[in-house]
């Protein structure tokens, strides 16, 4: 899988701020903030998918714990969603 996590966002970070970011690292795919589908607002994470794997690594070792907006960035690979609906 060649997504990774990028945890503790600012709350007004978009998929334009994540691609600027994150583009040297590589191609990406897709950038999505995930928002709560009651409020609306942003919960302060988002996953970003690159074209190729060896993307994945150089985020997470040029990004995680990096600041960002003001708060250190918690970046990862991300999980595979269990079948039941939760990460595993």
């Amino acid at each position: 899988m060649n997504k990774i996590y990028v945890g503790n966002l600012p709350y007004d970070c978009t998929e334009a701020d994540l691609r600027s970011t994150f583009d040297p690292c590589g191609s990406i795919e897709t950038a999505d903030v995930i928002f709560d589908r009651y409020t609306g607002k942003s919960k302060g994470f988002a996953f970003i998918t690159f074209a190729e794997q060896g993307s994945v690594k150089e985020a997470i070792d040029n990004f995680d714990g990096k600041e960002f907006g003001g708060r250190r960035m918690k970046v990862s690979e991300a999980k595979e969603k269990a079948s039941d609906g939760r990460r595993g």
